[in-house]
């Protein structure tokens, strides 16, 4: 069996896979705040997990939190939201788990997830469209040559991870698929210090600077945008020029060969979906450059009850694995 461990914002997932990838168990509970409960709470639900499933053996564990990673030394810096500024987070779950942890950041985990669906997927009839149901291929690095996947996170910012041939591209530092400080126009200010970043068009933090729901009613812009709602209106046209320019950035940058769209924002589904294609086609239309991409079939939506950060944290032990092997052949 693999674990994995997804520490997010708000929510700590728990997943274990069976060898075939099958999912076995999983328990979500509220992050804790501050490195000890952070920790603490990971640790728990991991033992809640395994003890659904009952005896077996543990292969590997893995886990993601948001922040800077540094999968080399396990260790984790700047994860605001859950108040940590250091730790040692493969240290702290090795000792209360009893076995080695790997660690990464979270968006990365995600796309690694994603990756080992699409990878099932392309051996398999398409699996039911939920986290129970989904295929999913515990050993990431078994893939076609030279494909890229591109996973883009839609939550409160706006970032990406990137998986080329199996493996997870990190970049200097770990910055790679950090799109979301892009500078693209505007003059609205960035929590990252910067003005007029892609993350100010295309986030849960934008759409909501753009819209407030009314009072007693849903929140859902493109439902109120329907009903006569001019502000959600503006504001879910902006969302999805922002999320299809993300698209192309992505495609630009990596060539990616899929690009696979999930976070937060993805809860809206077909409108979204919808809203982005469509502005993808308005801009290959004025464009033969961006017709010749083909850009609106590149894409798709993941069902926002998948776990994909945890389904990919359990398969990052793989990855430290295959790293090995390639250093050490290459040594």
């Amino acid at each position: 069996m693999r674990l994995g461990l997804d520490v997010g914002g708000t929510k700590t997932a728990a997943a274990v896979l069976h060898d075939d990838g099958s999912l076995a168990a999983l328990r979500t509970a509220p992050s804790g705040y501050g490195s000890e409960e952070v920790v603490r709470v990971a640790a728990a639900l991991a033992m809640d997990a395994l003890a659904e499933v009952g005896p077996g053996r543990l292969d590997s564990i893995g886990a993601c939190m948001p922040g800077l990673v540094d999968p080399g030394t396990g260790m984790v810096r700047h994860a605001v939201n859950l108040g940590v500024e250091n730790l040692n987070l493969a240290a702290e779950l090795a000792e209360l788990l009893g076995s080695p942890v790997a660690v990464e950041n979270d968006v990365k985990a995600a796309a690694l997830g994603a990756h080992g669906i699409l990878t099932a997927r392309s051996a398999a009839e398409p699996a039911a469209g939920s986290a129970e149901g989904m295929g999913f291929d515990p050993v990431p690095d078994r893939t076609v040559p030279d494909r890229t996947l591109a996973y883009l996170n839609l939550g409160t910012g706006l970032a990406a991870g990137v998986v080329r041939n199996g493996q997870v591209q990190r970049g200097p530092d770990g910055m790679l698929g950090e799109i979301g400080h892009l500078p693209v126009g505007g003059d609205t200010p960035c929590a990252c210090g910067q003005v007029g970043c892609l993350e100010t068009l295309a986030s849960g933090s934008a759409l909501a600077r753009m819209w407030t729901p009314p009072p007693g009613s849903g929140r859902d812009p493109f439902a109120a945008a329907l009903a006569g709602d001019e502000q959600a209106r503006a504001a879910t046209a902006v969302l999805c020029r922002g999320v299809a320019l993300a698209v192309q950035v992505l495609v630009l940058s990596t060539g990616a060969d899929r690009i696979i769209i999930g976070g937060g924002l993805a809860a809206l589904g077909t409108s979204l979906l919808n809203g982005i294609r469509s502005e993808l086609n308005h801009r290959a239309g004025e464009s033969l450059f961006l017709g010749s991409l083909g850009l609106p079939g590149r894409f798709e939506l993941l069902p926002s009850d998948i776990p994909l950060a945890a389904l990919g944290a359990a398969a990052l032990p793989r990855q430290t694995e295959t790293r090995h092997d390639v250093l050490t052949r290459t040594s």
